[in-house]
């Protein structure tokens, strides 16, 4: 099933609208209590080990090649397309590492072409490496390190025995220490600026099929563990509605210390996202972050839901789920012309040097995430 229309398709409607009803009273029902074992953090917070920017010059990006029939049914092959498409396009700027399970090697060999390693020891069920895999760590030094986020296939909502081990066996293949953070999320779920300040909705964190029992002071706390930071700018979010429970990532993002970017709807939309949006910019654009420093936001206006080429009512057009690798920005296009040719000019403002190459793939669209939701970036140390 795809991410965005889990929830109908595996008849958790009435579930998530219950959830999604009381909104934030929620999580205030959620009962504190300690999350079970601070493992990443106080070690490495002596280490000086943080999560950076990912701006910042990497080593390499990871991939997952997708094979399941079971997951994608009839969207599998475009699915395919669209990871292979996104693998070359970054493999012109920096190494790709592809994971993909024994059976699925040749297939994705031959479709991602020679530019691409992939390799066959780190088995997978989906291709949603920012949530599968590893958070990679740097400590200004030379060291690198990196840490898993206990991935659980979003709540135990899809399978996932294979990608619950990604993160450590990546860590493995790139031979860096790795530990295990005290809560379960998703790289997807948190955005960080590299100097102290990450932004996460509540609706995908302070969730009981993420961290039950656990108060949003005690996950801030272990999310600053991990990352290396010291402020989390929350946002509300839209429970309920898609299997990620509202990733942040879709909508908003850091470009450096002091500057953000959100994702703005059209004034005549006025579903649950785009209100969110919305609200994100809202708190973003009036919060201050971990230096004290108030935050400047760009505006990076979203398509025309009526105009661009894919009429699936799921469809998810972030603009703002765009990667950022060496010497680029690799983005999605959506058939809007006009409104991709504003993002593209934005994302050239925001990103000066740098080369932003707009993409079809509309097929990861149509199964609820984007570019930057399967990538995940080792930087260089």
């Amino acid at each position: 099933m795809d991410r965005r229309g889990f929830l109908t398709a595996a008849g958790l409607t009435a579930a998530g609208a219950a959830l999604a009803s009381v909104g934030g009273q929620a999580f205030a029902a959620v009962r504190p209590s300690a999350p079970a074992g601070a493992r990443a953090g106080a070690a490495a917070a002596a280490a000086g080990f943080a999560v950076p920017i990912d701006t910042v010059r990497h080593t390499r990006t990871w991939m997952a090649w997708p094979d399941s029939s079971a997951i994608w049914g009839s969207k599998l092959s475009g699915v395919q397309a669209n990871i292979a498409l996104i693998a070359k396009t970054i493999a012109k700027y920096e190494p790709v590492v592809m994971c993909a399970n024994s059976a699925s090697v040749s297939k994705a060999r031959s479709a991602c072409g020679s530019a691409v390693t992939v390799i066959s020891t780190i088995p997978v069920d989906d291709c949603w490496m920012r949530d599968s895999g590893p958070v990679f760590r740097t400590n200004g030094s030379g060291g690198l390190d990196a840490v898993g986020l206990n991935f659980n296939g979003w709540g135990n909502q899809q399978t996932h025995a294979k990608d619950a081990l990604v993160a450590g066996r990546v860590a493995a293949y790139a031979g860096v220490p790795f530990s295990t953070a005290s809560f379960t999320g998703e790289g997807g779920a948190v955005e960080t600026d590299g100097a102290g300040t990450l932004m996460a909705t509540r609706s995908s964190l302070i969730n009981p099929d993420r961290n039950p029992g656990v108060s949003q002071a005690q996950l801030e706390a272990a999310m600053c563990a991990a990352f290396g930071a010291s402020k989390v700018v929350w946002f509300k979010g839209v429970l309920g509605r898609d299997i990620t429970d509202d990733h942040v990532d879709a909508t908003s993002r850091f470009l450096a210390e002091g500057s953000g970017l959100v994702q703005m709807p059209l004034a005549k939309d006025t579903d649950a996202w785009s209100n969110d949006a919305r609200q994100q910019y809202q708190i973003l654009s009036t919060t201050t972050n971990a230096q004290g420093h108030a935050v400047a936001v760009t505006k990076l206006q979203g398509p025309d839901y009526d105009k661009i080429r894919s009429t699936n009512p799921d469809f998810v057009g972030a603009y703002a789920n765009y990667y950022v690798c060496n010497g680029a920005v690799i983005a999605p296009q959506f058939g809007d012309s006009t409104a991709d040719a504003a993002a593209k000019k934005t994302l050239q403002r925001i990103f000066p040097g740098r080369v932003v190459e707009q993409l079809n793939i509309d097929s990861l669209g149509a199964g609820g995430g984007g570019i930057h939701c399967v990538t995940q970036q080792q930087p260089v140390a």
